[in-house]
């Protein structure tokens, strides 16, 4: 396992983060802590959680997750871990979530994280992301700006300020988004700058094989601003597994929550499956092999989160870091991607 400095912060994080969204829907407490020991034996020091998990977001198990992962967090050094938690915004109809999220103002912002620390068994995080903007903007399988949908959304000045005060009080030793777009990474980055609040270390948006939009953009802001991608869904929803091309009714989040993958029911989508997997055939790869080993080791990527319902999924996804491709192997991969660009941005 590598381990990388996460931006401008001094948090040294492995290369891959263990994302714990199916602790508590799909795991129950025991698989979720035993996926736990055997990531951090495999030398996985980071985790990422949100107050809003599990997924499928319901009023029956939200805060499941954080309870699970502080419950094994209590038998840690505490400084052994790097956690990462997150908190939900308005705009997204979970109204058993604090009453509704209203806003990302100080209020919202302490009542969430006050209620994580308490979850997660710790008296601090040190990772807090903004799960998704508050302002307008296309989210979750949108890809078109619409002023139309224009919100009163809190100023982002005034997120840095509430944030920071909880910075200041011990609670947060860091800041990073979460779903962005280049307009808001540079905002957040230019008020902290101006206003001398804190500034953000990481973002954590979607990347993969089909759906590499962070290139357009967002990479360059990571070379030239130290704000690396925390790249989730790696194999979109189990999709670039191949198991669906194999049994389109496998076992998978695909199949238990029908609509939940709305971002990746996209037209050219299949075609784009169907290529990758015979190009990890010919290579004699898995295709999830080949879509984790391709973000694995992208320059941008400061670390890449993986999600399992058990040990032998989460065992090939950690095994896959050790199969680095050739450059014969990412020219390929070059071409198809001209071939089939982005089906789910």
């Amino acid at each position: 396992m590598d381990y990388r400095k996460l931006g401008s912060s001094d948090l040294t994080v492995s290369a891959i983060c263990l994302g714990t969204m199916t602790f508590g829907e799909q795991n129950n407490e025991s698989e979720a802590h035993a996926q736990l020991d055997y990531a951090f034996d495999r030398g996985v020091n980071f985790l990422d959680t949100a107050e809003m998990y599990p997924v499928p977001p319901r009023a029956q198990t939200y805060t499941r997750t954080e309870s699970i992962v502080g419950n094994w967090l209590a038998k840690r050094r505490r400084d052994e871990v790097v956690v990462a938690t997150k908190i939900a915004g308005p705009r997204r109809s979970l109204e058993w979530i604090r009453g509704g999220p209203s806003s990302m103002d100080r209020t919202n912002l302490r009542a969430a994280l006050e209620g994580s620390l308490r979850r997660l068994k710790t008296d601090y995080v040190d990772l807090y992301q903004l799960h998704w903007p508050e302002r307008n903007v296309p989210m979750f399988g949108q890809y078109q700006f619409d002023p139309a949908k224009e919100n009163q959304a809190l100023p982002i000045r005034e997120q840095l300020e509430a944030l920071a005060e909880l910075m200041r009080e011990g609670k947060i030793r860091y800041i990073g988004l979460s779903n962005e777009t280049p307009w808001g990474i540079m905002e957040f980055l230019r008020l902290a700058e101006e206003s001398g609040l804190p500034r953000i270390v990481s973002v954590q948006n979607s990347y993969n094989l089909i759906n590499r939009v962070f290139e357009y953009g967002m990479s360059e802001i990571t070379f030239r601003e130290q704000v690396p991608l925390l790249a989730y869904s790696p194999l979109a929803f189990g999709l670039l597994s191949g198991k669906y091309l194999r049994d389109p009714a496998a076992k998978g989040r695909v199949t238990a929550f029908p609509g939940f993958a709305q971002r990746y029911d996209k037209p050219g989508v299949p075609a784009a499956l169907a290529a990758y997997a015979e190009l990890a055939a010919r290579h004699g790869r898995s295709p999830a092999a080949l879509a984790l080993a391709f973000v694995y080791r992208r320059w941008f990527v400061g670390s890449t989160l993986i999600g399992a319902t058990g040990l032998a999924q989460l065992k090939e996804d950690l095994d896959a870091w050790d199969a680095p491709l050739s450059e014969e192997l990412l020219a390929e991969i070059e071409h198809f991607h001209l071939r089939h660009g982005n089906p789910a941005p």
